[in-house]
């Protein structure tokens, strides 16, 4: 009797064995990402690939950030894995200011940019010496000043490049005037000031439609493309190729075609 319970009890321990192997080894098969992001669009995008990625054995961990630094700071010292909030030239700027090793991952949307006012409906009324909000930051601050050029507004120098700053003009009819300020800013201060120019992924949130409100809007030539930044040498993980695949899914395109039905958001092939 004694020797059949110890047998009972051995196969009942090597039962209990078996389990927990085929639970570790379940769990060893599912990868976590953790993905920062700024609100809107991107947070409201990662969150429609959770399931889709769930599938694939990856857990997608979205946290969100409001300002474009942070997000930054954390994917290059590894406390997440990948950001998703900037353009290219943002990217590239990021670096050689702070000595970091970011990567594009995978380039996902553009957000065309564009000058906004709650004083005046058209570029035609803004008047001389009228005070005109921008970002603060050198690649988005440069990309609001070739808007207003593109607007007739003001002119650069050939030289001005991307980074340009209201150094760079070279004429400016209307003697306009520059705020510059943190992009997160730029929609709290539209009323103090006649005009202003945001980045999508703050005039979203604020229910600016840039086709609807914006006295002039950015080309469809822009090459602000939005990505999926990693630190250098992670662009390969198979994880982060697979997010960037999943956000490039029809159920994807099928919500940016319905939310943001005025071409706020763009994607990109």
């Amino acid at each position: 009797m004694k020797k059949t319970i110890v047998i009972v009890l051995a196969a009942l321990i090597a039962l209990s064995s078996l389990f927990a192997q085929g639970a570790n080894e379940a769990a060893s098969s599912t990868t976590k990402i953790v993905v920062g992001a700024t609100p809107e669009p991107h947070a409201a995008l990662l969150s429609l690939v959770v399931d889709d990625l769930a599938a694939q054995g990856i857990t997608l961990e979205i946290k969100e950030f409001t300002d474009y630094v942070t997000p930054n700071d954390a994917v290059e010292y590894g406390e997440i894995d990948a950001n998703y909030f900037q353009h290219i030239p943002y990217l590239e700027s990021f670096n050689t200011e702070h000595g970091y090793h970011l990567v594009n991952a995978g380039g996902i949307h553009v957000e065309p940019i564009a000058l906004y006012s709650k004083k005046y409906s058209s570029l035609s009324d803004i008047p001389a010496g009228a005070t005109i909000a921008i970002p603060n930051d050198p690649t988005n601050e440069g990309r609001a000043l070739l808007l207003l050029e593109a607007a007739g507004l003001i002119t650069l120098k050939a030289d001005a490049g991307l980074e340009a700053i209201p150094l760079d003009i070279a004429s400016n009819p209307k003697n306009l005037k520059f705020s510059e300020i943190e992009a997160a800013t730029l929609p709290r201060v539209l009323g103090d000031v006649d005009a202003a120019v945001i980045n999508g992924n703050y005039a979203i949130p604020a229910g600016l439609v840039a086709t609807r409100d914006g006295l002039y809007v950015e080309g469809a030539e822009s090459p602000y493309v939005n990505v999926i930044a990693v630190k250098e040498g992670n662009e390969n993980n198979p994880a982060i190729k697979a997010l960037v695949e999943a956000l490039k899914s029809d159920e994807v395109k099928a919500y940016v075609a319905e939310t943001y039905k005025n071409g706020e958001v763009v994607l990109v092939d």
